[in-house]
């Protein structure tokens, strides 16, 4: 394996000097397994609303596959512009009342994976790194209508305790998240991570609420004042138009009340069952006949209005583009030191 230290390049002086050790780091990467577009989300909020610094970047060529995630380039006139260069960068940042923190943001890479986790188990113990939290988003059949659900994983138990209803055992397709946990847990750093669940009908969709839960626990866990009120309020005109679209079709409502009623009687521990997803029967329902409904009735959506949505497009090319966003659909109120403006999670 060549170094890894070589996948990335130092832009910043900051690095060698004592300001940015010992450090907390966040982390959220785009990719295909991406529900909600949460990390991108996230990305975008925070540097768009909080002082920041680029100190590392990846190498996007050694790391990026350009034929199945082509980038974006205008074409203006007689001429191409503003092309869309893939990023996977580290900041500094500083959350709102001024405390410092580290950021690992981007996309996820394509190629090299253990010498891109090498590369970062390095830099997190070079840099003297506290604690690593990271969000991550997957689609499961789950209302829009009740509080997005986690799924907390990692090696500090007092952080992610009381977080989960749902502890599933199951083997999946891998992300570079959950590699590069393992090998921090492995190396003895502190790691922690948080699953949005976002609910299967809206997983191609930009959807706000997402970022926001993200946000909460990444705050919580990190102990940072961080931005939400954008996503916020995006996420409660966004639930008016869901519930607008919902409404004009019965069998979307359908689908819509079965999901709250399977919610909320495993929260309330009514009907006890092994899985959030499982039916009456104790058997998990598919996913593919969940959605379908939603999917056919929202195709017919037109594409072109922003106010509507189409889950049967391709998702929107946001690996390393991040976009302004916007919010929860709660509105409540931070109080302490720690957190996002808009409230902790339930810890």
């Amino acid at each position: 394996m060549q170094e890894p230290s070589t996948l990335y390049e130092v832009v910043s002086d900051l690095v060698h000097t004592p300001q940015i050790r010992g450090l907390n780091l966040i982390m959220g990467l785009t990719g295909a397994a991406e529900a909600g577009q949460a990390a991108d989300q996230i990305r975008t909020e925070l540097l768009d609303r909080l002082e920041h610094e680029l100190v590392i970047e990846f190498d996007a060529d050694a790391l990026y596959d350009y034929r199945d995630r082509r980038p974006i380039i205008a074409f203006d006139g007689d001429h191409f512009a503003d092309y869309e260069q893939p990023r996977l960068q580290v900041h500094v940042l500083k959350d709102e009342t001024g405390q410092p923190f580290l950021m690992l943001s981007g996309f996820e890479p394509d190629y090299q994976w253990e010498r891109f986790a090498r590369a970062v188990v390095g830099l997190v113990q070079q840099l003297d790194v506290r604690l690593v939290s990271w969000v991550h988003s997957l689609p499961l059949p789950v209302p829009h209508t009740r509080p997005l659900a986690v799924t907390a994983h990692g090696n500090r138990p007092d952080l992610i305790e009381g977080i989960s209803a749902w502890k599933p055992t199951a083997r999946m397709s891998a992300t570079v998240g959950q590699l590069l946990e393992m090998r921090l847990a492995e190396a003895g750093k502190d790691v922690v991570g948080f699953a949005v669940h976002v609910p299967h009908y809206l997983a191609e969709a930009r959807f706000p609420q997402a970022a926001v839960t993200g946000l909460e626990h990444l705050a919580a866990a990190a102990s940072l004042m961080l931005p939400s009120d954008r996503l916020r309020e995006a996420g409660r005109e966004l639930e008016k138009s869901i519930d607008e679209q919902v409404a004009s079709s019965e069998e979307v409502r359908e689908l819509v009340h079965g999901l709250q009623r399977q919610y909320d009687e495993y929260r309330q521990g009514q009907e006890p069952r092994r899985s959030l997803l499982a039916g009456p029967d104790g058997e998990l329902p598919d996913a593919d006949e969940l959605g379908a409904a939603v999917e056919a009735y929202l195709a017919t959506m037109d594409a072109d209005d922003p106010d509507q949505l189409t889950l049967d497009t391709p998702p929107a090319e946001t690996d390393d583009r991040p976009d302004a966003t916007g919010a929860d659909g709660t509105d409540t109120t931070h109080t302490d030191g720690t957190g996002t403006d808009g409230g902790d999670p339930q810890h």
